[in-house]
């Protein structure tokens, strides 16, 4: 059950109960219409990722600015956007086991849900799945571009199993998965073209073999928030899945351009409110946000908009400040801002975003998809 949310409508920002996810409202609809214009101007289609905002109200602002659906990593995920009136939802991923596979053929009664494979056996069970439910069900063949994770091999492997997927009577082959997710978080940009142009090659390889078994290739999806303009100009992928384009984290944030300069096409929207709870020596104070209000698989947040103010390390309820700015040291009760460094499992951890516009909290967004981890 959610937990009240930490603002109500019209309070002021330092009124809002911490920690909380805030939102600028600015940045985010600045970074929305971004995307949007960009893949417009491609040429390509936008699916852009919901595990980063697992937020219903954010999937509908996407699509009204012209996404033809999202992406869900997950059969809850997936769930809990159509049961909010999303219609169109890839998983992007792979899904195995009966209880799984009997949920994906029931919601695909009520939306256009596609699934992704990289294995005969699997395909099987997808199609029973699918022939239990009376459902047709589209399904993607996940190629491994590089990522190193999921996918079949480019090229003849994929074409086979391609053809597995359209031999099926209660599935359709639907296209290629092609995400290359360590590509994203390359800092230099000659090495990080250097590897989508090898995906590129890759999934280009696997379109040859595909023309020539006679089989259509409606959907070529990847990209993510490091990479979208390189695929989007490769004149190979259709549509782009980038997610923390919303956000805009910390970890994005360094990457490079050609100039040498930190990546700054997207502005960050999201922040962790937090609140100075201790002030023990004039070097050194602690946050009422810690290892339960963010994830730090990408480095700790980083405090914003507060020169000499470092988060140096974080406990379970705790974040700990160092102080090196005699002039600018915040005091017992001050709310502070933090980036975070991986925005993805940081939304997972609340239950509401909270919309800030001119200092003062306009929307209050369930988090719909939180713990959707089935």
């Amino acid at each position: 059950m959610p937990q009240p949310a930490p603002a109500a409508l019209g309070d002021p920002l330092y009124e809002v109960d911490t920690p909380a996810l805030i939102l600028d409202l600015d940045a985010f609809e600045a970074n929305l219409q971004l995307l949007a214009t960009a893949a417009q101007a491609a040429g390509v289609r936008l699916r852009p990722h919901a595990k980063t905002h697992k937020c219903a109200e954010i999937a509908k602002r996407q699509m009204a600015l012209g996404a033809i659906g999202i992406c869900c990593q997950k059969v809850s995920e997936a769930e809990a956007m159509v049961n909010a009136g999303i219609d169109n939802v890839l998983v992007s991923n792979e899904v195995v086991g009966k209880a799984k596979l009997d949920r994906l053929a029931a919601l695909r009664k009520r939306a256009w849900v596609g699934v992704c494979a990289d294995d005969a056996g699997n395909v099987d069970d997808l199609d029973a799945a699918a022939a239990r439910a009376g459902v047709r069900l589209p399904v993607l063949v996940e190629i491994d571009v590089g990522a190193g994770r999921c996918g079949v091999a480019p090229g003849a492997p994929a074409v086979a199993l391609a053809r597995h997927i359209a031999s099926k009577e209660n599935l359709e082959f639907a296209g290629l998965q092609a995400y290359q997710g360590k590509a994203q978080h390359i800092r230099g940009i000659g090495e990080r073209r250097a590897a989508i142009d090898k995906a590129v090659a890759m999934v280009r390889e696997t379109l040859d073999g595909l023309k020539a078994a006679g089989l259509d290739c409606l959907i070529v999806g990847g990209a993510g928030t490091g990479t979208f303009e390189m695929e989007a100009a490769s004149g190979v992928y259709n549509e782009l899945q980038a997610g923390s384009y919303v956000f805009m984290d910390a970890d994005y944030a360094r990457n490079l351009k050609e100039d040498g300069q930190f990546v700054d096409t997207f502005r960050h929207a999201l922040f962790i409110h937090t609140t100075v709870m201790s002030h023990p020596a004039a070097e050194r104070a602690y946050l009422d946000a810690g290892l339960k209000a963010f994830s730090v698989d990408s480095g700790l947040p980083t405090v914003h908009e507060l020169e000499g103010a470092e988060l140096v390390r974080a406990s379970d309820e705790h974040g700990a400040l160092a102080l090196s700015n005699p002039g600018n040291r915040p005091k017992l009760g001050d709310k502070l801002r933090l980036i975070p460094g991986h925005c993805d499992p940081t939304v997972n951890l609340y239950d509401w975003i909270v919309g800030i516009r001119d200092g003062r909290v306009e929307a209050l967004w369930e988090v719909t998809a939180r713990g959707a981890l089935a």
